[in-house]
């Protein structure tokens, strides 16, 4: 009798460890593109990919910030399970490795709950040569790399609309690598105009970094209900994506668990997000690509 108390015991105390062993019975890997750094990107994420292990029973998601180079080929050689890049990086992941949009972000700015986004195009206010995108010919001009939508493919488009051809019109074309960093170049006078993506300047404007007033808006836009100085013509926001290999039915929890986020909730007031809509359509951002022939276009 002792002895099947003993195997019985075993047989729980297996099964109990089998449990706890398998409590996530997959571990799915978010790669996000850490444009303002690692420290950031973990920050600013981090409370989502627990959000989504909380909310989706069994499966464990987790964080992997990714530089603007690091992001394909953690795609192509499948890396990640799911991503999270600007529009114009994922449609070319879309195009050359066959990923496919999850959900489209609401981003929460200045009270609205935007879907879109621009890029503007500036200089300093003192700056009395340049006033129009055409001043800009001959001039040092600065973005954010060559890989960004927001922080050049944008500018990129609203300059040729405006007979600029970039490659061949500018003085100097430099990439800073970060926002941030485009911002101060042109306040320090170290170039002659920049590009940053929409809602750049209001951001470090609130942090204290600089004065808003202090920079002049090239080819200033106007678009419905959008709080930001813009530039440019607006496209959808960034999508939560997954690579091919990710299974349909993972992708579908995954979607209903970011749709479901609540405004109020920890992981959307991290990312500083109302939160998540089903996919939008990507086409205009193609279009763009196949224009000045960037991303999958190139």
């Amino acid at each position: 009798m002792k002895r099947l108390l003993a195997i019985a015991s075993i047989a729980v105390l297996s099964s109990i460890l089998a449990i706890t062993n398998s409590a996530y019975a997959d571990d799915y890997k978010i790669g996000v593109l850490a444009k303002r750094g690692v420290a950031k990107a973990m920050k600013k994420w981090g409370d989502t990919a627990e959000y989504m292990t909380e909310k989706i029973a069994g499966d464990k998601f987790t964080i992997v910030p990714l530089d603007f180079d690091e992001v394909f080929p953690a795609i192509e050689n499948k890396e990640v399970d799911f991503f999270l890049v600007n529009s114009s990086m994922f449609v070319t992941a879309q195009v050359k490795y066959g990923a496919k949009a999850v959900a489209t972000m609401v981003n929460s700015r200045q009270g609205e709950a935007l879907k879109s986004f621009g890029g503007v195009i500036l200089t300093y206010i003192d700056r009395d040569d340049i006033n129009s995108a055409a001043d800009i010919k001959g001039k040092n001009f600065m973005a954010v790399k060559e890989s960004s939508f927001g922080g050049w493919q944008m500018a990129y488009k609203e300059l040729l609309d405006q007979g600029v051809d970039p490659t061949k019109d500018f003085a100097s074309l430099q990439f800073g690598g970060k926002h941030d960093n485009v911002v101060f170049a042109v306040q320090n006078g170290e170039v002659d105009a920049g590009t940053v993506r929409t809602d750049t300047l209001e951001r470090m404007a609130s942090a204290g970094d600089i004065d808003l007033s202090e920079f002049k808006i090239i080819s200033s836009k106007t678009h419905s209900g959008f709080p930001f100085v813009v530039s440019t013509a607006l496209y959808p926001e960034w999508p939560f994506a997954k690579i091919s290999d990710t299974p349909d039915d993972v992708a579908s929890r995954a979607a209903n668990a970011l749709i479901a986020l609540k405004s109020d909730a920890k992981a959307a007031q991290s990312a500083k997000i109302v939160g998540w809509t089903a996919p939008l359509d990507y086409t205009e951002v193609e279009d763009l690509q196949k224009l000045l022939k960037v991303g999958a276009y190139q």
